[in-house]
């Protein structure tokens, strides 16, 4: 395990390596380039939720009726609006209870609730893919790279055991090979953990958002609910 000049590049000290220690390698580049594309990934996604959301809450609280909004959106529907997808949700389960005639507002709520719950944790599966796999590379990367360190010392070790006259020059490449392994699982490690604990963050809020819409959404149905439920009952003195 020689490495041919006084200089020591890191393509010839992962070229030199054991081929265990080349896969440790590749397997952390791996990870880290997976990493980045899905911070981006998901860096545009909780953004573009964000923007999509607080658009849609100036609509709804604009004071449009709301089968009126639930006609535009229905005609043209944002897959990535999460806000609308709750509406739709709730109002589609009222309206359809609605013509069912159901003049319960107890029943007409639960519904209504047990709709939107369904599709605020759709939302949330969808702001929170790829999030476990930037934890699984922010908590097993270091170790991979360290498998790799003890490894490649241990094979370096291994190799002055047959050199009479141990020097630096001697030594210092299968340390410095090991220790690229470490190095490259700390690159792949670090930002995953920063991604995740951001992104996790994010998430977190604009569930809480969703949530927040949604009993609010809730409050307004069953007012209507009640009133309806008063309009079927006078209904039934009058005849």
């Amino acid at each position: 395990m020689t490495v041919v000049g006084s200089q020591l590049s890191i393509w010839e000290l992962v070229s030199e390596a054991t081929l265990l220690v080349q896969f440790v390698m590749l397997t952390l580049l791996v990870a880290s380039v997976a990493t980045w594309v899905f911070i981006f990934e998901r860096r545009k996604v909780l953004t573009t939720a964000y923007h999509r959301f607080a658009s849609f809450e100036e609509r709804f609280w604009s004071g449009m009726d709301l089968s009126q909004l639930y006609r535009q959106i229905n005609a043209n529907p944002d897959a990535d609006n999460g806000g609308e997808h709750i509406f739709r949700a709730g109002f589609k389960e009222f309206s359809r209870l609605r013509q069912q005639q159901v003049t319960d507002a107890d029943a007409i709520m639960a519904g209504c609730q047990r709709a939107m719950r369904v599709a605020v944790s759709k939302e949330m599966e969808k702001l929170d893919q790829h999030l476990p796999f930037l934890a699984t590379v922010g908590s097993t990367s270091p170790y991979v790279g360290l498998f790799g360190t003890v490894w490649g010392i241990m094979n370096s070790f291994r190799g002055l055991a047959s050199v009479t006259q141990v020097t630096l020059s001697t030594v210092a490449p299968g340390i410095s090979e090991a220790l690229i392994a470490t190095a490259m699982g700390l690159f792949a490690a670090i930002p995953a953990v920063i991604a995740y604990n951001r992104f996790s963050a994010r998430s977190d809020k604009l569930v809480a958002n969703y949530e927040t819409f949604a009993e609010e959404f809730a409050a307004i149905l069953h007012r209507q609910a009640h009133l309806l439920a008063g309009q079927g009952r006078k209904q039934e003195v009058a005849e």
